[in-house]
């Protein structure tokens, strides 16, 4: 039952954010219900791939900073300048399981900067070093919480003491 009210919750968030765009608010205040209505599902089915590609992507992962917030998903990115506290999509992915690093407690914007990028696939470049070199999800959040970074969903082993 529980799964089924999760379900309920998340298309009522997506259709109420989608419903919420400024260009699905105006098709309906200028009498175009219907091309409204069919463009919200359109944005709901579309964000419910995005929520099922971060429930499957080994990879994937939600990144809040002083930038915004970005949830990638191997070769495609959603972005807001919003923190994820006012990006729908990105919280229900990291409510489902999807592991979120908080960047904004990290204060050594240089070190931030030279970290390598998070495999968009499971390929990782074992001898390059600095911003381009790429690594696991693992990796990253390695390095990147030495740098203060706040982890949710962490998708490391647990070490046993």
């Amino acid at each position: 039952m529980k799964g089924i009210l999760m379900e309920t919750g998340v298309l009522r968030v997506l259709r109420t954010t989608a419903a919420s765009w400024w260009r699905h608010r105006e098709l309906r205040r200028t009498g175009q219900t219907a091309l409204s209505r069919q463009l919200e599902r359109e944005t709901v089915l579309r964000d419910l791939g995005y929520l099922r590609q971060a429930a499957l992507l080994p990879n994937a992962h939600v990144i809040c900073g002083e930038g915004g917030t970005f949830l990638h998903l191997g070769w495609t990115t959603m972005s807001t300048f919003a923190p994820i506290e006012r990006f729908p999509l990105a919280a229900l992915a990291v409510a489902r399981g999807t592991p979120f690093i908080d960047i904004r407690p990290v204060t050594d914007v240089i070190a931030f900067a030279n970290l390598p990028r998070v495999a968009r696939d499971r390929s990782v470049d074992p001898d390059l070093s600095g911003a381009g070199r790429c690594v696991s999800l693992t990796t990253y959040i390695d390095t990147v919480e030495r740098l203060g970074a706040r982890i949710v969903n962490d998708p490391r082993p647990r070490q046993s003491i």
